[in-house]
């Protein structure tokens, strides 16, 4: 597919884009290349090939876990105005 500068110019139109007038050409150009590069990959066999979450086939390396902070609730909830069971209660927002 190649893009000729009247279609450069209604995308940049559409986009909101400002582009000198002497850059058209070059930017017609870059896009039917892109365009080009596009239909290639989309011609590339890839119905027996399976979906990767990614390309390479490693584990990521995880911190064990375990528990850092100390148990806090009592002290958090000193400055609470309501609390009940170890909770802190606070007033209706949804009727």
């Amino acid at each position: 597919m190649s893009l000729s500068p009247e279609e450069v110019k209604k995308i940049a139109f559409l986009a909101r884009l400002s582009i000198q007038e002497n850059h058209i050409e070059q930017y017609s150009q870059d896009l039917s290349s892109i365009f080009g590069l596009v239909e290639q990959m989309n011609a590339a066999a890839t119905d027996n090939i399976e979906p990767m979450a990614h390309p390479q086939d490693s584990m990521q390396r995880l911190r064990d876990d375990e528990v850092t902070e100390t148990n806090q609730r009592d002290k958090l909830l000193s400055n609470a105005p309501l609390q009940e069971d170890g909770l802190f209660l606070v007033p209706k927002v949804l009727d």
